[in-house]
């Protein structure tokens, strides 16, 4: 297969894969089955048929409305379709086929749920945090950054921020971070090693920051305002596995 089909191809499955991170979206907050009942208008409750599937296309057709009570659907929907479809094609061009194309579609697939879960209801699901750690450790037996680093990445990436988090606790008396991120960065650290989990939580830090100073300046909140880290993290942590290893490389040329 070219290059190009393979991209292509993938680009196509990415699509299908969204409609199917959209359930995850929606129903993993509120415990509902991933699979019954059948996709369906969160409105009315009626069942969809198949060409209310298609991704994309269906939301646009209808104009982002039901075509049975046209009560509004969000424009999430096709965003996340299209966002996992373009993901996958760029996927595929940059790793090409592999376990290792396996591996980092699965991570960005659990980022992408997690972003738009903590953006919405401030909650990490413990299904992907706890769940994806176990399957990215099992994948570094077979792919980089080898089991080794992902133990050390994993632990780094959940014991570190869980002690700086208690210590913060202790001296303000409040959360500064909450189990649901010290888990999301361990299943960071599972998949991408030591190295990149670290510079992940560095990035997730700034961006953050950043977002904060932005929104306090703009007056829309104030010092204790919190932000849902996990959207941050999910972010830093595709950048991280997409050019962390020459943004490590540049950093560690200042020291040589």
């Amino acid at each position: 297969m070219t290059t190009e089909w393979l991209v292509a191809i993938s680009g196509l499955l990415g699509l299908t894969v969204g409609s199917f991170l959209n359930v995850c979206i929606y129903r993993l907050p509120l415990d509902q089955s991933l699979a019954f009942p059948a996709s369906h208008c969160t409105s009315c409750n009626r069942q969809l048929r198949w060409f209310e599937n298609v991704p994309v296309l269906a939301w646009t057709l209808l104009r982002g409305r039901c075509r049975t009570c046209h009560a509004s659907i969000s424009f999430v929907y096709p965003l996340v379709e299209l966002f996992t479809g373009v993901m996958f094609a760029l996927a595929a061009w940059h790793y090409g086929p592999g376990v290792l194309l396996v591996s980092r579609l699965l991570l960005g697939c659990m980022l992408i749920v997690l972003f738009f879960i903590d953006l919405r209801h401030r909650i990490l699901p413990n299904v992907i945090t706890v769940g994806g750690t176990v399957v990215g450790f099992i994948f570094s037996f077979v792919t980089p950054p080898g089991w080794l680093s992902s133990l050390i990445g994993l632990v780094i990436g959940g014991l570190m921020p869980y002690l700086l988090a208690k210590a913060y606790f202790r001296i303000r008396k409040i959360e500064g971070l909450g189990m649901g991120d010290v888990k999301m960065l361990a299943l960071i650290g599972a998949f991408l090693g030591w190295q990149l989990v670290l510079l992940t939580l560095a990035l997730a830090s700034v961006l953050g920051s950043l977002v904060g100073l932005g929104l306090i300046l703009t007056r829309r909140g104030d010092m204790k305002l919190a932000l849902p880290f996990g959207t941050f993290l999910a972010i830093a942590a595709m950048v991280a596995a997409a050019a962390g290893d020459p943004i490590v490389g540049w950093y560690m040329g200042f020291y040589r």
